[in-house]
């Protein structure tokens, strides 16, 4: 615990000396505040055009997804669930796969079916825990994921992978995370840098911004309770300052940004409204 926050604390003191014009290049990213659905898992599955309308009410523009499978999302077309939500102001810029449906004409079909709906990201987000016990089995993942990349980009779309924190935790005496960054291809692969992840495993998101700038295209923002790190808290309250981050956005290479979170500290619906109108003060 000790050892996150000094990694905060350092991280924010230099990012606090940067340039004015890279703060005003951040602020205007304010205007397009995005919404990980996995957010409102708990409601959006039962009633999907309802949770839209409230979360376009908050002012959220872009969304990112996941549950997609064979042309349906959330019970519905994947085309109408998209035109629904552009009926509201908001885009569906993302979506999130699983590693298990990056082969074959399983995933042939989902890339057709999000560049037919506009959609500009495809993001693997998860390694399950027996498929990650080894560099080696790290490494072919990573070959199966530039494999994958490689069809995204024949429809011009951005392919990447989403971390947590156990990719920073040492394997046969390596940081899987790293070892991603030297095997994924650049320019078939980018990154998805959950915030809140990176910190919680104690590492430092600006340190890996200047090692690897332009490298980390999505960015998550899930806040941290300031007294148990293992809980989320609504953006702005927690002990991340997301104020000060969002001024290295240019050097990450960040083109957008969802809220997301994993607890909650009251109900979702009520959190995703709190971070919204938190972020629009910015």
């Amino acid at each position: 615990m000790k050892r996150r926050e000094f990694v905060q604390t350092a991280s924010f003191a230099a990012v606090g000396m940067l340039s004015l014009p890279s703060f005003l290049a951040a602020g205007k990213r304010m205007k397009k505040i995005g919404l990980q659905l996995y957010t409102l898992r708990e409601t959006i599955g039962k009633d999907p055009k309802g949770v839209l309308q409230q979360v376009a009410s908050f002012g959220y523009k872009e969304l990112e997804t996941y549950s997609y499978a064979d042309g349906k999302i959330f019970g519905m077309d994947f085309t109408e669930f998209c035109k629904f939500s552009e009926g509201l102001g908001m885009a569906v810029v993302s979506g999130h796969y699983g590693l298990d449906k990056i082969k074959g004409d399983t995933w042939q079909k989902a890339v057709e079916d999000a560049k037919k709906n506009g959609q500009k990201y495809m993001v693997v987000p998860y390694i399950a825990e027996p498929q990650r016990k080894t560099i080696d089995s790290y490494k072919s993942i990573c070959a199966d994921l530039n494999a994958a990349g490689e069809v995204c980009n024949k429809y011009d779309i951005r392919f990447q992978y989403h971390n947590h924190a156990f990719e920073f935790e040492t394997v046969d005496g390596q940081i899987p995370y790293d070892v991603m960054l030297k095997e994924l291809d650049p320019k078939k692969v980018g990154m998805e840098l959950d915030i809140y992840w990176i910190i919680n495993a104690g590492q430092d998101p600006v340190k890996y911004f200047t090692q690897h700038p332009g490298r980390f295209e999505q960015w998550h923002v899930m806040d941290m309770d300031k007294n148990d790190p293992s809980k989320n808290a609504n953006v702005g309250s927690g002990s991340i300052d997301y104020k000060s981050l969002f001024t290295k956005a240019k050097l990450s290479g960040m083109k957008h940004w969802y809220v997301e979170y994993d607890t909650f500290p009251g109900t979702p619906i009520d959190s995703a409204a709190e971070s919204a109108k938190y972020l629009k003060s910015l």
